[in-house]
């Protein structure tokens, strides 16, 4: 606990991916009171073609309730 799944268009090499989940890490231990060793990260590279169908539809539009930061785009 706690679990954080990161689904972005590809581009980022292993360095930023390394980082990204370093900085979320951070920020878990500093916020939800939880240790180091509770968090783990995973990054899923997404291709733009299949954003909509893949993320957007699935995991932000059917659920707003969800969403604690909403995105600022619609692409539908």
């Amino acid at each position: 606990m706690p679990h954080v799944i990161v689904k972005m268009y590809p581009g980022r090499d292993e360095a930023q991916k390394a980082r990204i989940a370093a900085a979320i890490t951070e920020a878990l231990i500093a916020t939800a009171d939880c240790a180091e060793t509770a968090v783990s990260v995973a990054i899923e590279d997404v291709a733009k073609e299949d954003w909509v169908e893949a993320v957007y539809k699935p995991e932000i539009a059917a659920k707003p309730e969800n969403l604690y930061k909403k995105p600022g785009y619609t692409p539908l």
